[in-house]
């Protein structure tokens, strides 16, 4: 079992940068990929930036350039650096890690999100 726990949001500015974090931990697990998601008031949870253990990366289109993220396999964290904020960037941010089984099968874990809201 893996346990995913968020931590970095807050109250900023529009304008203001956060970083998130989201640590991994449990026991005899290998996690592959991992991704931020975000809910916003209204509407429904969105894919905002995954990694590979390999270190790739992707975003979705419209956060390219203000949000980044990177992994640091060796502490099991993901994070999300995210500049320029908006206030459409309110909302919660959830982590999700994927696993490998040695069948073959993915395993999704889940954190419990951390609330970000900007101002404007």
């Amino acid at each position: 079992q893996v346990q995913l726990v968020e931590s970095g949001g807050g109250l900023v500015q529009a304008g203001g940068s956060l970083r998130l974090f989201c640590a991994a931990s449990g026991s005899n697990f290998s996690i592959n990929d991992m991704y931020w998601y975000r809910q916003t008031p209204g509407k429904q949870r969105e894919l905002v930036a995954g990694t590979t253990r390999g270190g790739g990366t992707n975003s979705t289109d419209s956060v390219k350039g203000r949000f980044t993220i990177t992994r640091d396999n060796a502490k099991n964290t993901v994070y999300l650096q995210i500049n320029t904020l908006k206030p459409e960037d309110t909302g919660v941010y959830y982590c999700n890690a994927v696993s490998i089984t040695s069948m073959g099968g993915r395993i999704s874990y889940w954190g419990q999100g951390t609330q970000v809201t900007v101002s404007s």
